[in-house]
């Protein structure tokens, strides 16, 4: 075992007693220790007990856990400290920036246990009111998780985009060299809006490949490699890889085609209609006689029957949107007052309505409201919607489900609500049963409007509740309670591939930004990027009804 390896050990006991305040002399002896064993010039393997114990600034206790850790490979007491601390919180130890002392508090004050959940607290605001955190260190911390992501080599939909709308200028910009009208687009896995993309597709028409493919050696950036006939591969400096796939123009619908939808799908669809050559992917469809099949819907499962029989979804729009319910303010854990955040959704964004669920009060890491706070949110909601009148506030609350499936709140307070969503946000490490039994009994209480993140899963980061989706599905049908599709990019939950079965059932479900800044109503996008997958059309959508309709769907509950 080499020195450096013994000191990684004893550098990380020191920090999980830390963790744990041990005795601060203990502590510092070990991280001591540590330093010094790393520094050492000879290999300390070689070294018998009684020549360890005489290394200054080692000691009889220390060096006994070298030796162990020579004869065994391990160290009892760090495996003992290992069981009582969260996986999660270990490997926060390795992010550059926050050491033992910041930890805790993002472990104990903020109940954080895992990278995910603390990438989804910073983009959600909620280190910087933290002891010992500020805007800056929470941006950094954010950034290096980010840099972790990457190292993956998987990327959320939205961190993709950032890199498609950057590449797609860079490369229409060279293609213009050899070609004054190229075509080109994005396909794949990103132009079907799955939520997480592990690698970019351009297809690429150009006049002359052969000379569009000489230029290469332009995009300094990207240093593209042959991999095939007409395909170039490149790992951006992002950490996603990139294919280009060159060809003449008029095989470039066909290309499109064939790169975009699944295996399946498109080897149905070929059988049909033959190799082409086709002016647009429309074109495609209608010849082998069959409706237009939108992209994101291409996954290989009933939508080619769909569209023999022409009765594929008319599937929801951003515009189709006229308001944003589950929204948080600087009354619980939001960046951005109530007033603020209304404004912006009137002014801005054109919507008819907001409808406003800050913490209930189980959430006391993010400043949820008691029942004091709420009378006192009720009185600002009143006053602003004579001031923003027409628009319209409504009066929300994010409710925490608790460990029985109850909500924390009682049916005197519940009832001045004009509606409620129920989320779990805490013991996420039931079983399925349990789990499912839990969200039941929620769905179950007569004032449980909308069910929130279903599963609580953060992408990348945390694989969420193990639920029954089937008995959710049925007794959010059965009690009339609308699911909401998380627009979060880091959530997207509820999962599209459940999103059918949940509107067969006649289920409404609600894209919800759980916005806690007002840039955060943008995230409606990927909201309906992911309801398009799952076949939403705007009547199944409880924010797509208008001002008056949702009024009465809200009176009709009460």
């Amino acid at each position: 075992m080499e020195n450096k390896t013994i000191a990684r050990s004893l550098r990380l006991l020191s920090q999980l007693m830390e963790l744990h305040n041990d005795n601060p002399f203990k502590i510092k002896s070990v991280a001591n220790a540590a330093f010094k064993v790393d520094k050492l010039p000879y290999a300390i393997s070689s070294k018998s007990l009684e020549e360890i114990e005489k290394i200054d600034g080692l000691g009889k206790s220390i060096s006994a856990k070298v030796w162990e850790l020579l004869q065994t490979g391990t160290m009892q007491e760090l495996q003992d400290i290992l069981a009582d601390t969260p996986e999660g919180i270990v490997e926060m130890l390795g992010i550059k920036g926050i050491g033992p002392k910041k930890i805790v508090i993002i472990w104990k004050d903020l109940g954080i246990e895992n990278i995910g959940e603390l990438y989804y607290a910073c983009n959600e605001n909620r280190l910087i009111e933290a002891k010992g955190f500020g805007l800056k260190t929470q941006e950094e911390i954010k950034k290096v998780i980010e840099f972790k992501m990457a190292a993956q080599g998987k990327f959320l939909y939205a961190q993709a985009e950032t890199l498609v709308n950057t590449l797609s200028e860079e490369l229409t910009t060279w293609l213009k060299t050899s070609d004054p009208e190229p075509l080109l687009q994005v396909a794949g896995d990103y132009r079907r809006y799955l939520e997480i993309i592990e690698e970019l597709d351009f297809v690429i028409g150009v006049s002359d490949p052969a000379a569009t493919i000489a230029k290469l050696p332009l995009l300094k950036e990207l240093p593209f490699e042959k991999q095939a006939e007409n395909t170039f591969a490149a790992m951006s400096a992002f950490g996603l890889r990139v294919q280009l796939h060159i060809c003449p123009k008029e095989d470039f619908y066909l290309n499109l085609f064939k790169l975009t939808g699944n295996e399946a799908h498109v080897q149905e669809v070929l059988k049909l209609t033959g190799n082409g050559p086709f002016t647009d992917e429309q074109t495609i469809y209608q010849q082998a006689g069959l409706s237009y099949v939108e992209p994101e819907l291409r996954e290989g499962l009933n939508e080619i029957e769909l569209a023999k029989t022409n009765q594929l979804p008319q599937l929801i729009t951003y515009d189709d949107l006229k308001g944003s319910l589950h929204n948080h303010s600087t009354w619980s854990d939001g960046v951005h007052t109530l007033e603020q955040m209304a404004v912006y959704c009137k002014d801005t964004l054109h919507l008819e309505y907001l409808g406003m669920c800050d913490h209930s009060k189980s959430a006391f890491y993010a400043n949820g409201l008691n029942e004091q706070r709420i009378f006192a949110q009720h009185q600002e909601i009143d006053a602003l919607n004579q001031k923003l009148a027409p628009f319209k506030i409504f009066k929300g609350i994010e409710s925490d489900i608790l460990n029985d499936g109850s909500l924390d709140y009682s049916d005197d307070i519940l009832k001045t609500f004009d509606f409620v969503v129920a989320s779990v946000h805490s013991n996420l490490r039931m079983d399925e049963e349990k789990a499912t039994a839990r969200l039941i009994k929620a769905v179950e209480n007569p004032y449980t409007t909308i069910l929130g993140h279903p599963t609580g899963r953060l992408l990348l980061s945390r694989k969420g509740y193990p639920i029954d989706y089937a008995k959710v599905i049925d007794a959010c049908a059965a009690n009339h309670v609308v699911i909401e599709i998380n627009a979060n990019p880091l959530r997207l939950d509820l999962d599209w591939r459940w999103h059918r079965y949940a509107l067969e059932k006649g289920v409404l479900l609600s894209v919800n930004p759980d916005a806690h800044r007002m840039e955060g109503f943008r995230d409606m996008h990927y909201g309906v990027y992911i309801g398009r997958k799952g076949g939403l059309q705007a009547k199944q959508c409880l924010n797509a009804f208008s001002l008056a309709q949702i009024t009465d769907y809200f009176n009709s509950r009460k």
